[in-house]
């Protein structure tokens, strides 16, 4: 059983950090801690925070952190990582066990960090499909807004050792994969999107994807923010281009995940990901695997274009 319950924040170091603060309200973040050299930002769930930017002297990125399951599942991480559980100095406070992964992501696994009361999210809406209609007497009526985000679902990782970090996350913090992409023939696997091993219980497909870097470059490919559904993903899409800022690529389904997604770039050029309507898997689930190529990105999307992948 893996100690790991789902993925806590991310890490970053950025240049302007007012910028930066402002398209994440846009995207759909809130500001919690501001200084002059960090900011924290959360999302709608409880989570004391989702997104942290530290003032730099490039833009970077710099790890993430992890829930631990209980305390004791943080003491487990210690042992194995040979670190020790100590007091979070940063927001949010609890405990945490600090290491350094092999390729070179500053990873905290935390435990017993301050909540907040939820932000008011409206309901999913009901659909009305060929079969199965539920939305009865209830027009649809959205003002135009950004997305209201309810976690931080998942990061994309490019890795310069993807056999090293591969193993490292089943071996020591106990991830499985639940798909493979291979290249040159099957058994080569260079990407895996890996779930906590939490056995029966259902949890994302992926919280963790690691994907080989062709450039030898280990930094983030992206993070990824759950919003309610597709009208709220589709209704942030508009809402960002009325802002101004950089679309990636979207909106669209994915294969390996199944989730709708819509791409951004945040003023420093990181990718950041809107999406719902994931897969849900288990330590049961059958592990896919497929042949890497441009066609296994996306059921259904716009013509992905080579900036996507920068």
């Amino acid at each position: 059983m893996s100690p790991i319950q789902d993925i806590a924040f991310v890490r970053y170091q950025v240049t302007d950090l007012d910028g930066l603060e402002s398209f994440l309200h846009d995207f759909g973040l809130h500001t919690v801690v501001k200084s002059t050299s960090a900011l924290y930002s959360r999302t709608a769930g409880p989570a004391h925070h989702a997104h942290i930017a530290e003032l730099g002297p490039e833009n970077a990125t710099i790890g993430f952190g992890l829930f631990a399951r209980s305390a004791e599942d943080l003491a487990r991480v210690a042992a194995k990582v040979g670190r020790p559980v100590e007091d979070n100095p940063e927001p949010g406070g609890g405990l945490r066990v600090r290491f350094t992964d092999p390729a070179g992501f500053v990873v905290d696994v935390i435990h017993g960090q301050a909540e907040h009361a939820p932000l008011p999210m409206r309901e999913p809406i009901a659909a009305n499909p060929a079969q199965g209609r539920r939305r009865l007497g209830q027009p649809i009526r959205l003002a135009p807004a950004a997305s209201t985000l309810s976690r931080l679902g998942h990061l994309a990782l490019l890795v310069a050792d993807f056999p090293a970090m591969y193993a490292f996350y089943q071996e020591v913090l106990g991830f499985k994969p639940s798909d493979t992409y291979w290249a040159g023939a099957p058994g080569n696997t260079i990407a895996a999107f890996m779930h906590c091993g939490l056995g029966d219980q259902w949890t994302d497909h992926h919280t963790l994807a690691l994907i080989g870097a062709q450039d030898g470059r280990s930094r983030f490919d992206h993070s990824a923010f759950e919003v309610i559904d597709l009208d709220d993903l589709v209704q942030g899409n508009e809402f960002l281009k009325s802002r101004g800022h950089m679309h990636s690529w979207g909106v669209g389904r994915h294969i390996q995940g199944s989730q709708l997604f819509d791409y951004w770039r945040d003023p420093l050029g990181n990718k950041v990901e809107h999406w719902t309507d994931g897969d849900l898997v288990n330590d049961s689930t059958p592990v896919g695997t497929a042949q890497v190529s441009a066609e296994e990105l996306s059921q259904w999307a716009p013509d992905v274009t080579p900036e996507f992948f920068v």
